[in-house]
């Protein structure tokens, strides 16, 4: 399961890192340098072991990546697979500047492909992928996005996720979830219990931008915002739906008090947990992730609950459906050994229906392909395939490729905080400073 939330910091550190990266000068063959074996790839590589290197710990995830490539090895017999588990990004990026990358390498989150595609860091899959015919159209536009940078793809989409509304149906007293941002509104305010003095015993719906998931990225595809101008530089300070955005949590936020929400939210228990409050029915409604699925059923077994797309702004009814989506990925860094059998490892992985079944029944992530997703042997049941349909909407959107995305994301949600709080009394100012930061840090960058 992805703990997107937890990335951010590890991703900060990461982008610091790679701005003054330049990748390793290994001797390793580039892929995609070397003539393609004739007749069957399989059996005309030469016999290797590469190691691909995965973001995964748990005992269930690590034997989910075993399981995945079971069929690569009976495809690839001469082909030895090692695998390596916990590796963070920062690992990565310094092992390649070592000369000591390995064969594949994945990561949990999509903050650093553009900085790892500018730099060199991951090698750039299109010539192969040209050569071995791939039809990239068999993925959503959306993943299509987050793994390339700057007509680079140095990273394919393994797994997704997508985000929705989770609503405890006991708590929602037959009400319908939401579709707009003003029934989310009314309903959270019909649904919320206090006690006599005021104090929230349930939350309808907590619209605090400091609640787990509710980072700026999940949010914006509710109002259609949008990150950047076509030039590349912010466009936050004059995308109205941001102020769209802001000024419908406010109201919320106020409605309940900021002190009495934050009293309320520090209550409760951690997201990661068997105590996290939508279990506990402490939240009636509550943004999340696609992995939430399998914790429920691992940790809060007998919840009564349904999953929905997440509200959208009044004014525009054809986004309901959609939503916001990143994912895993994976690709072959410089320096690796035996780029061939890397990339084939890598396209199996990614294309191959039966392992992005396998991975996503193992681990409850999103598979990438069309046909991965449809495939019978997919497990589904309607909470789950909520958040296939809102990857695979038109209108689902992701953060754009960039090389300061950890930057521009905490930029904006420290804003968001001061905003909440009221310590913002210009929302326009704010807004256009927020934009002056994040360009300023782009002109820096080289953007």
């Amino acid at each position: 399961m992805h703990r997107r939330s937890l990335t951010f910091a590890i991703a900060a550190l990461t982008a610091t890192t790679l701005t003054a990266c330049t990748a390793g000068t290994s001797g390793a063959p580039a892929l995609g340098s070397q003539p393609k074996p004739s007749g069957s790839a399989s059996a005309a590589l030469p016999a290797a072991t590469i190691e691909l290197w995965h973001g995964f710990s748990a005992p269930g995830e690590v034997k989910a990546f075993e399981d995945a490539i079971a069929g690569f090895r009976k495809k690839f017999p001469q082909i030895t697979v090692k695998l390596v588990k916990g590796v963070e990004d920062d690992q990565i990026t310094q092992a390649v500047r070592g000369g000591t990358a390995p064969d594949v390498a994945s990561s949990f989150t999509t903050d650093n492909v553009a900085q790892w595609c500018r730099s060199g860091v991951f090698q750039d899959l299109t010539p192969v992928i040209k050569q071995d015919g791939i039809d990239l159209s068999v993925l959503s536009a959306a993943s299509r996005s987050y793994t390339e940078f700057e007509g680079k793809r140095c990273v394919m989409p393994l797994l997704a996720d997508s985000y929705g509304l989770y609503y405890n149906k006991a708590l929602m007293k037959g009400n319908a979830p939401p579709k707009t941002l003003s029934e989310l509104t009314a309903l959270a305010k019909k649904l919320t219990v206090r006690d006599a003095d005021g104090t929230i015993k349930v939350a309808g719906f907590i619209p605090s931008f400091q609640y787990y998931e509710n980072v700026p990225s999940h949010l914006a595809p509710m109002v259609g915002a949008t990150w950047e101008k076509p030039d590349g530089t912010s466009a936050i300070g004059s995308d109205p739906a941001w102020k769209q955005l802001l000024q419908w949590q406010k109201e919320l936020v106020d409605w309940y008090g900021y002190d009495n929400l934050e009293k309320f939210r520090k209550s409760l228990g951690q997201e990661w947990s068997a105590a996290n409050p939508f279990y506990k029915g402490k939240v009636a409604m509550a943004l999340d992730g696609e992995w939430r699925n399998a914790m429920i059923g691992n940790e809060a077994k007998g919840l009564d609950y349904g999953t929905a797309p997440l509200p959208v702004a009044d004014d525009k009814p054809d986004l309901y459906g959609s939503g916001f989506t990143a994912g895993t990925v994976i690709g072959v860094p410089k320096g690796a050994k035996n780029p061939q059998a890397a990339w084939e490892l890598v396209k199996y992985l990614t294309t191959d229906t039966d392992a992005l079944v396998t991975l996503s029944n193992a681990l409850r992530n999103v598979p990438t392909t069309k046909a991965s997703m449809e495939s019978p042997a997919l497990e589904k049941d309607a909470n789950f395939q909520t958040f296939l349909d809102v990857f695979a909407h038109p209108k689902t959107s992701t953060m754009p490729s960039n090389v300061n995305s950890a930057f521009n994301q905490d930029t904006l949600q420290e804003f968001f905080v001061r905003w909440e709080k009221g310590s913002v009394k210009d929302l326009d100012a704010g807004l256009a400073e927020v934009d002056k930061r994040i360009d300023d840090k782009l002109k820096l960058s080289g953007g």
